[in-house]
């Protein structure tokens, strides 16, 4: 589970910002009615979702893509050589250019909290820590800073949980995270952070392979059919057969974090659908059902491996080709889950709705003065009322993270006779 993520210096991004899990102390009636949208770990209520809403051009995208970029690097940057250039853009105004990106994320894996950062420029990794709470108590496991002399016992400190630490730091060149070193030289502590981010932070809908598109597919046949009916009420029923021919990786690409269906499913699986109106007629799903029909398919898998596992799942723009009736069945998906976690983007105003989230629930993107990207939530507005229509609210601007348009007769004609 994640419990907080501070950012700095990525693409909009210039100042830090906060992304807090960690539920606030609500007490509002609409808040205590919606107990299924907090968990409870070791006393501290932690939220299931967090929804960020905001302009185009406001930067929410570019929060989802720094998130992206950091927890990828942890599981790929043992690859890195001498001349790796990072896939990122430093805030590009006012000198930070030149300045050092941060990242800091609070989570927990198999019970116990940890704390883990790093700080990089585009060329080379600054700085890196992992800290963790073992009996209540945060302890070091392991501190870095390239900073600080020329020799890697200058540069590096340590706890007592890594087994001959100074073997991998004298293996982790200033382009790789030692964590990721550590990983890959068979050090507990490093697989376990590794495996963190690798299998239970999952970046996008699709990042898995075909064994285990046939497995949960099958597995959760009903629950399937049930949710691609909301899509299509006709379909009916549906198989699915790896086919033994030699593919390329399906994977998704960690510099762009995209994959489409088709290279999914192409010279990998055979799925057919069946429709009531003719229920002995199957169709092709890739080639005869709807772009949204097949989105939704996808979108289940990764849901029911998310739910049932207790994953993070990192989504931008959730509406995209999905109506509004199948996002709120996604995040109620989330609500009736046990301690998994949703961080999405979304123009949707139908879920400012004090009634379907909490406050703290509810993040606004905003662009400052300077084009750098702030980033608030709705508890911050002490003075909103729960009796107040948040949707409209919105809209007129309150929250400032909405577009500014001039869209009056007169000016629209004015421009198109321009």
């Amino acid at each position: 589970m994640v419990l907080e993520i501070r950012i700095s210096n990525f693409f909009s991004i210039k100042d830090e910002i906060v992304l807090d899990f960690r539920a606030s102390n609500l007490k509002s009636t609409n808040a205590k009615a919606l107990s299924d949208n907090v968990f409870e770990f070791d006393k501290t209520q932690v939220l299931k979702t967090i929804a960020i809403y905001g302009a185009n051009a406001s930067g929410k995208s570019n929060i989802i893509q720094a998130i992206r970029f950091c927890n990828a690097l942890v599981f790929e940057s043992h690859l890195h050589n001498e001349n790796t250039e990072y896939k990122f853009q430093p805030f590009k105004f006012n000198g930070f250019e030149k300045k050092p990106s941060t990242y800091f994320i609070r989570f927990v894996s198999n019970g116990i909290e940890y704390e883990y950062s790093f700080s990089l420029t585009r060329f080379k990794i600054l700085t890196e820590s992992l800290y963790y709470y073992p009996k209540g108590r945060i302890k070091e496991i392991f501190t870095r800073d390239e900073r600080m002399g020329k020799t890697k016992k200058e540069k590096y400190s340590f706890g007592d949980l890594i087994k001959r630490p100074m073997d991998v730091a004298e293996n982790t060149s200033d382009k790789t995270l030692y964590i990721s070193r550590a990983s890959q030289m068979d050090r507990e502590i490093g697989k376990e952070i590794f495996n963190y981010f690798h299998r239970n932070f999952i970046l996008q809908y699709i990042g898995f392979g075909v064994s285990t598109i046939e497995t949960l597919s099958n597995a959760n046949k009903n629950r399937l059919l049930e949710a691609l009916k909301i899509a299509d009420s006709d379909i009916i029923d549906m198989t699915i057969k790896v086919l033994k021919k030699p593919g390329k990786n399906i994977n998704a690409d960690l510099k762009s974090h995209t994959v489409t269906v088709e290279d999914v499913i192409q010279d990998h699986l055979q799925i057919k659908t069946f429709h009531k109106a003719s229920p002995g007629v199957s169709f092709d799903f890739l080639t005869e059902e709807s772009q949204g029909t097949i989105k939704l398919f996808f979108i289940m898998l990764t849901l029911l491996d998310v739910v049932k596992n207790n994953k993070v799942l990192l989504i931008d723009e959730i509406e995209e080709s999905l109506h509004p009736k199948i996002m709120e069945y996604i995040f109620n998906i989330f609500r009736t889950g046990e301690k998994a976690q949703l961080i999405c983007t979304t123009h949707n105003t139908r879920f400012l709705d004090l009634k379907k989230f909490r406050k703290d629930q509810i993040y606004f993107a905003n662009k400052k003065a300077d084009a750098s990207t702030d980033l608030y939530s709705l508890y911050d507005y002490s003075d909103f009322r729960d009796t107040m229509d948040l949707e409209k609210a919105y809209l007129q601007g309150r929250f400032d993270a909405v577009p500014i348009i001039n869209d009056s007769m007169e000016y629209i004609k004015a421009l198109m006779n321009e």
